[in-house]
């Protein structure tokens, strides 16, 4: 077992593992910048290294200075997270080459799965169903017209690099090709240094499931069920639930043996999540792989009982799983909802600011995840999450009874949040029927409540 990791990262991720190593009689490193000075995970890790200023270039992505604060404080491992450098191949080749043990996948992994043309090249390999469309890269929109009209519009322009939205463009008309080939291209070029694209046929209406793995260095993989992430503003995700409404055990089952087998085909050691799309007919098709740790995990682990956190960690340093994981079965119902420090008000304009006055609510099944406190300012360089709410009972129904409960007792002064857009969301008959999908928010009326004051 590791004596010391560095967190990579900052923020609720960042106390997150710490709070999971120290339970593991792990000593912890954070790194931080000077606008995370006072962030709570610089305060209960056993130690802290200033890497840079607050543009996360200058500091959470500046491999060098993070590499040298492992060197000084000794540290054995190097846990990234999720966002920054978590799925950077270049960073897990370089921990490796300095003597850390990379908690994530290896370089090789993270490149095959990271480029979504060739990580549905895999999954096609061992049967898993995909999305039609092209295969391999598009050489430029020509050949993305060619392929349109064999797969009948609308489709999908996407960036092989992708992911949170960007370099992704619907086309519902050949005339629309050529212009959204080149903004997705030049977009993806920006945002990640590689404009390849590659084309699928669009799935109308559908659902966002992902499948939770585990896979330990010697080939054995098991799944630990679905989360729900249809509800998304602009593809990234405000609410995710476990289990979905409408997935049932033998959908579960056949989900969840495909997620196995692409993850075995792929090597893949670690947590990871394996994303589909779900048709309304419940025909499901691979979407993509991410190899970090997910921002909703804790749902999983209400569900289940599992750490994945510490799971993450024992499996990386040469444990296997537990056999009992393999015959989990889920108990519950578990919902998360994203608090993030914008306004909903005003187009969801970020809304960095000293917080004020923040009480967060408790009982029985509710966990929030936060590095938030009264005193605290909001960096204005980085995601706009502030915390996680999270809540678990016996069934969908009490469990969305209990999250607008938790909701109410959400009291954060200073900046504007989009906790009463989620109280909206937690209110609509739509959501609480489970009938929806990845379009809801496009309908969704946001009518904030309107309180008496006592």
């Amino acid at each position: 077992m590791f004596k010391k990791i560095l967190i990579a990262n900052r923020g609720e991720i960042a106390l997150r593992i710490i709070r999971a190593c120290h339970e593991l009689g792990i000593k912890t490193v954070a790194v931080y910048s000077t606008a995370d000075e006072f962030s709570l995970h610089v305060k209960f890790a056993d130690e802290a290294v200033c890497i840079g200023p607050g543009p996360g270039s200058e500091s959470y992505l500046n491999i060098p200075r993070i590499i040298a604060a492992g060197e000084i404080t000794n540290a054995d491992a190097i846990h990234p997270g999720y966002g920054f450098l978590a799925e950077s191949s270049e960073f897990s080749r370089i921990c490796t080459e300095n003597d850390f043990t990379f908690i994530g996948p290896s370089p090789e992994i993270i490149d095959a799965m990271g480029n979504k043309a060739q990580a549905k090249e895999t999954m096609k390999a061992v049967g898993v169903p995909v999305i039609p469309g092209n295969d391999g890269i598009l050489s430029g929109y020509e050949e993305a017209l060619i392929l349109a009209d064999k797969a009948g519009y609308p489709v999908m322009l996407k960036a092989s690099a992708g992911g949170g939205g960007r370099g992704m463009r619907l086309v519902k008309a050949p005339e629309e090709i050529e212009s959204a080939y080149k903004t997705a291209s030049a977009e993806s070029l920006s945002a990640f240094g590689n404009g390849d694209m590659y084309l699928e046929k669009f799935v109308e209406n559908p659902r966002h499931i992902e499948i939770q793995i585990l896979a330990d260095a010697y080939g054995n993989v098991t799944h630990l069920g679905e989360r729900e992430c249809s509800i998304q503003r602009r593809h990234q995700k405000l609410v995710e639930e476990s289990p979905s409404a409408v997935v049932n055990d033998d959908l579960r089952k056949r989900m969840g043996e495909a997620a196995i087998k692409g993850a075995k085909k792929a090597g893949y050691i670690g947590v990871g999540t394996v994303e589909f799309l779900l048709d309304k007919n419940k025909d499901f098709y691979f979407m993509e792989m991410n190899t970090r740790i997910q921002v909703e995990h804790p749902i999983t682990e209400m569900v289940t009982g599992a750490d994945l956190i510490k799971q993450q960690i024992r499996m990386h340093a040469g444990e296997k799983y537990p056999v009992y994981l393999e015959n989990m079965r889920l108990r519950g119902h578990s919902i998360e909802c994203r608090i993030n420090a914008e306004n909903p008000d005003k187009k969801f304009m970020p809304s960095p600011a000293l917080i004020t006055s923040f009480h967060m609510p408790g009982g029985k099944g509710v966990r929030v995840d936060t590095h938030s406190y009264a005193g605290y300012e909001i960096p204005t360089f980085y995601d706009s999450m502030i915390g996680k709410l999270i809540v678990h009972a016996s069934n969908r129904e009490r469990a969305i009874n209990r999250m607008q409960r938790a909701l109410e007792e959400c009291i954060i002064e200073g900046p504007k949040t989009t906790i009463p857009y989620h109280q909206a969301i937690m209110r609509d008959e739509k959501f609480k029927s489970g009938e929806f999908d990845t379009s809801f928010l496009e309908t969704f009326e946001y009518k904030p409540e309107v309180r008496n004051e006592k």
